[in-house]
């Protein structure tokens, strides 16, 4: 009989994150159910090994164990995949170590400060005790809720995992350790060595950014310096050389008064006050321009000649700070740990590498916005411009205008000198294409020839433009319905779905519901201690047709009305308020897998679970019906990933195999 052992945590999250690293880990070896002490725990727990997940939750949780069950409370370490995010913080930076206690806030600081993240100041701070200091920014490991309000921002580096010492120990309790030590000690330390790989491609990335950026300063026709908030020299390039007559050897590291001795100038300089201002400096004319970055203290001074045109020269200037054209989302901020979440991200993650377009599909509200953000910026072009348009935003003929451009005089009321599209912008870059099935035929069929032939042709131009573009497209009506309907170019959609990625609805990852509402408490500066925990199980609940935005919008709405110090279930608006179900066809995510390939292999799943044979894909594809329903093995591996995505079946190594779940056979029953 397969060992087995209970896993007792503290929150639902903990729960998730320590349970997947087990299952990862031991889970050939060793069956593993697991219970948070914030959700249910059995009465009386008897098992072969129960793991407590620190301390405080054994005192809480060793009633609900049998005396007779061997008991271990897990040693914890960061979480290996997060703690890179800490490099994020500028070094010396004083930051509070939230957590839920004293004893657990101070252990994650020596946690930190022996993986070697000592380039920052911990406080430990957890309920109940004041902040000494003006700090701004927080880390907790999975315990947002628990942050101050006053903190600006809160960096979550993710639930701390199980240290490879108790790892060991539980194989030395089931008389493991001898067998499968050095295999399970590979396997941590093979994590271990992925942050390294992980943190050795962000150091090569910002070598060759840094690189990138000094031969763009160098090669900038004006005088450069920058100083950090330090009041340091930064950046000294050939041009400011010149005009001070300092070298950059001498210049970088040192502070303005010790580089400038006219007063005047030194005033300008160090007003942050003051944009522009003429001064002569070893016989040059030249306009200065002050530029203070909003996001952190650092300052760039920019040296004009004034012999140039100064004027246009700072127009464009500052026109290029307020360019938008960047993926201002990563995969982080796609919150959630729910199945159907993780598998969108993977997925995700795997076709942000290639340069080929992506088909995004998901209902109205889903994040896929959110996903073509993410998609540019774990891509080689994430330093290339990022363009979104909205086709269901714009009418037909500015939308042409606005992809495409036009040439001087094209048509009435176009500007003079014409105007560069949208495509040429975005040359080098990605452009994103959203709501895709409500573009016109006429446009599908201009756009069809720009992605053949990655070349436009301006409104009233004579000459093609070639261009580099990546293609991400999303949409929330089935492309294929309306291929049927003669509504919709099947080239197009073969030209666009060469990637495809669906965006699950939310009720099909409700566990991340309370995340999700956590997140946007914090946006509009709320606690999660004034959430009625029963208005919250309602909210898990319900449907939510109008997925996260509508999640989104009642919890601005909740926050809004509320008049009690608590919000409750009876704050929640009238029915009229929540989005109906479409009767008129399924939700978009079931349009990828056909019900009927899911109905027929969950069934024969069931069949070979119900005969005690393993339900690997080559018995699955022989038990199959050919005769209505034709499927490789490869096919067969699509549908049950699906399956395992919507939380209907649990795929394993070895001889367990495929196993039908209680939510699976409940769909079989109502199919």
């Amino acid at each position: 009989m397969k060992n087995h052992l209970t896993l007792i945590t503290g929150t639902p999250e903990t729960k998730l994150a320590l349970h997947q690293q087990l299952e990862d880990i031991l889970g050939e070896f060793i069956q593993i159910t697991s219970y948070a002490v914030d959700e249910y725990v059995p009465e009386q727990l008897n098992d072969h090994l129960v793991i407590f997940s620190s301390y405080l939750i054994e005192e809480e949780a060793s009633p609900n164990v049998s005396p007779s069950s061997p008991c271990m409370t897990a040693r914890r370490t960061m979480n290996y995949q997060n703690i890179d995010r800490l490099f994020e913080l500028e070094k010396g930076t004083s930051v509070l170590c939230v957590n839920d206690t004293r004893q657990m806030a101070e252990e994650t600081i020596d946690t930190l400060k022996k993986i070697g993240m000592n380039h920052l100041f911990y406080f430990p701070y957890y309920p109940g005790k004041k902040i000494e200091s003006k700090i701004e920014t927080a880390v907790t490991p999975g315990e947002i809720t628990f942050a101050p309000s006053s903190i600006k921002t809160v960096m979550d580096i993710g639930v701390r995992l199980i240290d490879i010492t108790t790892l060991i120990e539980i194989l030395d309790h089931f008389e493991l350790k001898q067998e499968l030590g050095g295999t399970i000690s590979s396997r941590y330390t093979g994590k271990i060595i992925e942050l390294s790989k992980k943190l050795a491609d962000m150091n090569r990335q910002t070598e060759l950014l840094n690189h990138h950026l000094q031969q763009v300063v160098d090669g900038v026709n004006d005088g450069v310096m920058a100083i950090d908030r330090h009041g340091r020299v930064t950046v000294f390039n050939p041009f400011i050389q010149e005009y001070s007559g300092l070298s950059s050897t001498h210049a970088i590291g040192r502070k303005l008064p010790q580089l400038f001795k006219d007063t005047k100038l030194l005033h300008f300089l160090t007003n942050p006050q003051e944009e522009g201002k003429y001064f002569t400096i070893n016989g040059y004319n030249l306009m200065i321009y002050r530029v203070q970055w909003e996001e952190s203290d650092n300052v760039i001074f920019i040296f004009k000649n004034t012999d140039e045109t100064i004027n246009m020269e700072k127009a464009a200037r500052k026109q290029l700070l307020k360019t938008g054209y960047i993926a201002k989302h990563s995969f982080d901020h796609i919150l959630g740990t729910s199945p159907a979440i993780q598998q969108a991200k993977k997925i995700a993650m795997q076709l942000a590498g290639t340069e080929l377009p992506v088909l995004i599909q998901g209902e109205s509200g889903t994040g896929k916005e959110l996903f073509a953000h993410a998609l540019h910026h774990h891509s080689a072009r994430v330093y290339e411009p990022f363009l979104a348009v909205n086709f269901s935003a714009l009418p037909e003929d500015l939308l042409e205008s606005e992809l495409f451009g036009y040439e001087e005089g094209s048509f009435t009321g176009a500007k003079k000198g014409g105007k560069k599209g949208l495509f040429e912008q975005a040359d080098g870059g990605t452009i994103f294409l959203d709501e895709i099935g409500d573009i016109s035929l006429k446009l599908q069929a201009r756009l069809l020839r720009v992605i053949q032939e990655m070349e436009i042709r301006k409104i009233g131009g004579t000459k093609t433009i070639p261009i580099n573009v990546r293609i991400i497209a999303a949409t929330n009506k089935n492309l294929l319905e309306l291929i049927e309907k003669e509504e919709f170019r099947e080239d197009l959609y073969h030209r666009l779905k060469v990637l495809f990625l669906t965006v699950p609805p939310l009720r099909e990852r409700k566990a991340d519901i309370p995340v999700l509402v956590r997140q946007f408490l914090q946006e509009n500066q709320i606690q999660v201690q004034k959430f009625d925990p029963a208005l919250m199980n309602e909210l898990i609940r319900y449907d939510w047709y109008g997925n996260i935005r509508e999640l989104k919008n009642t919890i601005s709405y909740l926050v809004t009305v509320s008049e009690q110090s608590v919000i409750t279930t009876s704050d929640l608006p009238g029915q009229e308020f929540f989005q109906k179900p479409k009767l008129e066809s399924p939700p978009v995510s079931e349009s990828v897998m056909d019900e009927r390939l899911n109905q027929a292999v969950l069934s024969v799943v069931k069949e070979l679970n119900d005969s005690f044979t393993n339900a690997s894909r080559k018995k699955i594809f022989e038990n199959l019906d050919h005769s209505t329903l034709s499927l490789s093995e490869q096919q067969i591996r699509r549908v049950l990933e699906n399956l395992k995505s919507r939380g209907y079946v649990t795929i394993k190594r070895g001889r367990s195999g495929t196993q039908i779940t209680p939510e699976g056979l409940a769909f079989l029953l109502n199919s």
